[in-house]
């Protein structure tokens, strides 16, 4: 199956890029490589695929295959470049594509919102576009947990209405749930949305708390923890977040089985298994061997008391099923992070 992974340098991209290859797909994978946050992590992260590039400046629209499998390619490149965009699809004649580029991060998102204009609904309306342009049979795509917003009723289900974002990257996710059915119930190919809860793990994003509260132990700096601690996330390990994900690859909406008739669902996919914050970062401090000097503060803007997600759909459509306990899970986490950084 040939499959194209968008934002592949991408905390989950990189890691979904790895096992499909790894499985046997043709994988080619784009990225714009953009510095939210540091690159040289995005093309750490490429290195781990096998994509050896000189420096860390590949230029755009260059393509490098991947050392560790042969049928794995990268090429850096903008989702809202609608001109090469459609160029690449008309080339390469997908059969399916996983789009998970995206500008990241709620409290950015209110400091400057036209990226996620930009990427979030421009890029993705490209996509969408050459999904239909060029016969691609699946578009599975990445939502966020964020978009439940000011829902009360945990855990939160499918089923649950989600107009109250209470950020404007919510708000982006939510858009993206509304154009894929839209472009489902029009042009007829399926679409399958991830509402992605708090990922964690080896070659996280530095703007997540373990990455902020792992860096901060290191340097001997206090942790901001917000909300007092008094906050709730369902932290979910890298392997299963991709492992989820392929199962979705593999199972397609069918229009029969759909509301409507429509070929587009949405699942959550998280561990279930919601955690405390400070019994997080109490996990943390053990995995790191030292303790946290900590800075208690109020809830910022954007945030949301407790993300708890109900997998049942996922679990019960398409198999999935997460195994990584937080445990084993940060410890992974901290050996890669002590490797890497201290």
């Amino acid at each position: 199956m040939k499959i194209l992974v968008t934002g592949a340098a991408g905390f989950i991209g990189s890691k979904l890029t790895d096992m499909l290859a790894l499985r046997g797909d043709e994988v080619v994978g784009i990225d714009n490589i953009n510095d939210y946050y540091d690159v040289r992590l995005k093309y750490g992260r490429m290195r781990e695929c096998g994509f050896i590039t000189e420096g860390d400046d590949l230029p755009f629209g260059q393509e490098v295959k991947s050392q560790k499998f042969s049928g794995c390619r990268f090429i850096r490149m903008a989702i809202d470049d609608k001109e090469s965009i459609d160029r690449l699809f008309a080339k390469e004649k997908f059969d399916k594509v996983v789009n998970l580029a995206a500008q990241a991060g709620v409290r950015y998102s209110i400091t400057n919102p036209y990226a996620y204009l930009q990427s979030n609904l421009v890029g993705f309306l490209n996509i969408l576009e050459a999904c239909r342009n060029n016969e691609v049979k699946h578009l599975i795509y990445a939502s966020s947990s964020s978009v439940y917003g000011l829902n009360e009723k945990v855990p939160y289900s499918e089923d649950d209405k989600v107009d109250s974002p209470v950020s404007l990257y919510a708000a982006s996710k939510k858009s993206n749930e509304l154009m894929a059915h839209a472009y489902s119930k029009l042009y007829g190919f399926a679409t399958t949305g991830l509402r992605f809860f708090t990922v964690y793990g080896p070659w996280g994003r530095p703007d997540m708390s373990p990455m902020l509260f792992a860096t901060a132990i290191s340097k001997g700096q206090p942790i901001k923890v917000f909300n007092n601690g008094d906050m709730i996330r369902d932290f979910t390990y890298i392997d299963d977040i991709a492992e989820g994900t392929i199962h979705v690859i593999d199972h397609q909406p069918v229009a029969e089985e759909c509301p409507h008739g429509v070929p587009a669902k949405v699942y959550n996919i998280g561990c279930s298994h919601p955690v405390k914050l400070m019994d997080f970062i109490a996990e943390l401090e053990s995995a790191y061997g030292k303790p946290a000097e900590k800075i208690f503060l109020p809830m910022q803007p954007g945030d949301v008391y407790q993300t708890n997600a109900d997998t049942r759909h996922l679990e019960e459509e398409c198999g999935y099923k997460p195994h990584w306990s937080l445990h084993d899970g940060m410890q992974e986490f901290m050996k890669w992070f002590k490797g890497y950084y201290v």
